[in-house]
């Protein structure tokens, strides 16, 4: 696909040096974000307990909200998982160039151009998704699953939470990131669309299927819930709607193109 003759000539050894190096080069950057984000750890862990601290006091659970660890070590492992957290989504734009960078080579000159808005509109994406994530679908979980604390059956007798901080990382994380990842969706479309693996015509009749699939997902990803269920499932159906779009409007000038050719 490509019209530069030295990306055409390029050797399979040229091209394994080359994504040698692009790899370095997203290793060093999230090595870097991730020592960003330990010097920023406590300030994470406490925007990230936020959800978690609100959904406590709305429960009235007594006590105050607080986190713990089993093990001397615990403290320090999820301050490490969550500066990994951190580093990865600081290090997604560099992440993110490097893999254009590394594929360019086999677009054509007009899609070469491309690379920032990719860049922009992936980490953005992503962010929104996690944003959304955080602000709107882990309120509701954390209400609904702290909810089964209190008194259960006789008297005296009750169920208290004590959350320890590893699985609290761990739970967020795989839902931040799931949420994130979700959100791409437009962009992985629209490459697709480039590609021409799919057009809008194939999307719109995919699109009743794709409902339930993205059902399917917010049942697995989120917590057992139908509130956070819909949250989830909801924008990506939107999402969707807008991929659509996007499609539209790549076949459109692609139809353009290949009329003037004509």
């Amino acid at each position: 696909m490509s019209d530069d003759p030295e990306a055409a000539t390029m050797t399979f050894w040229e091209h394994l040096a080359e994504l040698r190096s692009r790899i370095l080069r997203m290793a060093l950057a999230f090595l870097i974000g991730t020592s960003i984000a330990w010097a920023f750890r406590e300030q994470l862990l406490y925007w990230l307990t936020a959800p978690f601290i609100q959904a406590w006091n709305d429960q009235n659970i007594p006590g105050q909200a607080a986190l713990h660890f089993p093990a001397p070590a615990s403290l320090f492992v999820a301050y490490i998982k969550l500066s990994l957290l951190g580093g990865l989504v600081l290090s997604l734009p560099v992440i993110l160039y490097q893999l254009w960078a590394f594929v360019a080579p086999g677009l054509y000159s007009t899609e070469k151009k491309l690379a920032i808005p990719f860049v922009v509109s992936s980490c953005a994406l992503f962010a929104a998704g996690g944003y959304f994530g955080w602000k709107v679908a882990f309120p509701l979980a954390f209400q609904y699953l702290l909810g089964f604390s209190g008194p259960v059956g006789m008297q005296g007798f009750e169920v208290k939470p004590t959350v320890m901080i590893g699985d609290y990382i761990e739970f967020v994380t795989r839902m931040l990131i799931a949420f994130g990842a979700v959100f791409e969706l437009p962009v992985l479309i629209f490459f697709l669309s480039i590609a021409g693996v799919v057009n809008h015509k194939q999307l719109l009749r995919f699109g009743r299927y794709f409902v339930v699939i993205a059902f399917v997902l917010g049942a697995i990803i989120t917590p057992p819930d139908v509130t956070s269920q819909f949250l989830l499932a909801i924008p990506l159906c939107l999402l969707y709607a807008l991929s659509i779009g996007i499609t539209w409007i790549v076949d459109t000038r692609r139809a353009r193109r290949q009329s003037s050719r004509a």
